[in-house]
């Protein structure tokens, strides 16, 4: 879960979920990765900012660390994302869009708790009736999926939708058209939700891109909004029952392990 968090909290530079909207390279310089801590750096604020990002995931490459613009925390670069660690290396905060404030020796992204409570109201307002469901018949989990019939992610999550319900997990999509209201993705979203047979036609349109072009009165557009209020930076985009998000492409069982440990957390909280 360690690795886990700090990917799903950086969700511009994950390679588990397709870009909202198209961009361009950038033309940015990188650079040099920051040293490691050494004897003479080791105890400085600057080695406790590398040591903290470097405990959430080993693997993240941090190119700068340095000065930040307000006291008492060291600004860091990574995957051309700017971090904010405190001093003490116990906070870490994320910059831009999909911003998040981590306390590193608990795990726990603080700023969860807030986004989630906001995400379940702004789910709420997007009819039972209007999401597309696969489910096994009890399950265990229910997931919450801002999906689109381009990105490649979703296309893979969704061939392994079996396996996602033999881990006891009912996935609900909802659609999030990545290239914008009116563009040809969200036009086949909207033939897909105005099928007959709505979850053939998003398997369909999934697998080979093609679907029957479809009108009808349908809620594309405001599950579209509700995507982009909710934060959204990529599909697909995974939320649990409390509105916690857990990243873009999560394989069947490694979700499941992070559904339970969810659950597992919150019961602890709950008896202590």
């Amino acid at each position: 879960m360690k690795r886990f968090l700090l990917v799903a909290a950086l969700g511009a530079i994950s390679l588990s979920a397709c870009a909202q909207t198209p961009q361009p390279a950038s033309q940015a310089t990188v650079s040099p990765a920051a040293p490691a801590p050494t004897a003479s750096t080791a105890g400085t604020a600057d080695a406790r900012a590398i040591a903290a990002i470097a405990g959430l995931n080993p693997d993240v490459k941090v190119e700068h660390v340095g000065a930040a613009p307000m006291p008492g925390f060291r600004e860091a670069i990574v995957g051309g994302q700017v971090i904010y660690v405190s001093d003490d290396g116990r906070y870490l905060f994320l910059a831009g869009a999909g911003g998040a404030l981590l306390d590193t020796r608990t795990q726990k992204n603080l700023s969860e708790g807030a986004l989630g409570k906001m995400r379940i109201k702004l789910l709420a307002t997007i009819p039972a009736s209007e999401r597309i469901v696969f489910a096994p018949p009890n399950p265990t989990h229910t997931v919450t999926v801002f999906t689109d019939v381009e990105c490649g992610y979703c296309r893979k999550m969704h061939s392994e939708i079996k396996e996602y319900n033999a881990q006891g997990i009912a996935v609900e999509y909802l659609a999030f058209p990545r290239m914008g209201i009116g563009s040809e993705d969200f036009n086949k979203m909207v033939s897909v939700w105005c099928a007959p047979d709505r979850k053939a036609a998003l398997t369909l349109a999934k697998s080979n891109g093609q679907v029957a072009s479809k009108s009808c009165k349908n809620t594309v557009t405001m599950q579209y909004n509700v995507g982009q209020r909710a934060g959204l930076t990529g599909t697909p985009m995974i939320l649990a029952a409390d509105g916690t998000q857990l990243g873009g492409y999560v394989p069947p069982k490694a979700l499941r392990i992070a559904l339970d440990k969810l659950d597992a957390d919150r019961t602890a909280v709950s008896g202590s």
